[in-house]
């Protein structure tokens, strides 16, 4: 599996406090909480104290810088799960406040949904999915978040965070969304063409042009495709012509 990092990071203190590589595709988003107001750099320095025993992928500030820790191709030690650990990108985000519900900063916030946004684009997340629903854990399709509280006597990530997960899924989904839309691959423009082509593909046509069609099927020079359901032949009138279907028209007339 080939993995890579955020491009959003400006702050990098690598922990010793990891799992080394994963064995499982990254499919999860894991929030944490710092119960406090650390600055990214605060959090690298306690990462890489071995005798912590704890670590992140990320960290977010309060002013909304974001800090790394744990490369995205290894396993951090986070959620007190080791089988959470080896599917989720785990995320520490500092909060204004020192007790629950733990708020974040606006700044923080912000960067946790651009966090996600680029998380979700690189790892082939479609869609940020949460229901809350501890029994969910690890079925993807249906719930792809996880918190701390539900691995471990803990609270994190302290009730702001939690309450708002479905929001910070719905404002992820809703730039992905958006991405989506905009961006048009080639792939996209042949699947957008062909069901465009569909819609031309029966025998609707204007009538100033029904004495030509007339004529034209009349003497075989266009005898039409497979038929319609009602039988008739689909002579595709509104359809692009090919330089192949050109050319047989061409060599048709030639014969008559």
């Amino acid at each position: 599996m080939a993995y890579s990092n955020s491009p959003l990071v400006s702050f990098i203190q690598l922990s010793p406090n990891n799992g080394g590589l994963r064995t499982h595709k990254i499919d999860t988003i894991s929030i944490h909480c710092m119960a406090g107001n650390g600055a990214i750099e605060t959090l690298g320095t306690l990462f890489s104290q071995p005798s912590r025993k704890a670590s992140s992928n990320y960290g977010i500030g309060s002013d909304g810088r974001i800090g790394m820790y744990v490369e995205e191709k290894n396993r951090s030690w986070c959620t007190s799960s080791t089988a959470n650990d080896d599917r989720a990108i785990t995320i520490e985000v500092a909060n204004i406040e020192s007790q629950e519900p733990f708020r974040i900063s606006a700044a923080a916030n912000e960067a946790l949904i651009k966090l996600l946004v680029d998380i979700c684009k690189r790892n082939g997340i479609e869609r940020l999915l949460w229901q809350a629903d501890p029994s969910l854990i690890g079925q993807v399709d249906k719930q792809n978040m996880t918190v701390h509280r539900w691995f471990a006597n803990k609270s994190c990530p302290g009730q702001w965070l939690y309450n708002h997960h479905g929001q910070i899924a719905a404002d992820v989904n809703k730039i992905l969304e958006s991405e989506e839309d905009e961006e048009m691959t080639q792939e996209k423009f042949n699947e957008m063409m062909e069901e465009y082509r569909k819609s031309l593909q029966n025998n609707e046509a204007g009538s100033w042009s029904r004495e030509a069609r007339d004529w034209a099927t009349s003497i075989g020079l266009i005898k039409g495709g497979d038929p319609l359901p009602n039988g008739q032949p689909n002579y595709m009138w509104r359809d692009l012509l090919t330089r192949e279907q050109m050319a047989t028209l061409l060599y048709r007339f030639k014969d008559m």
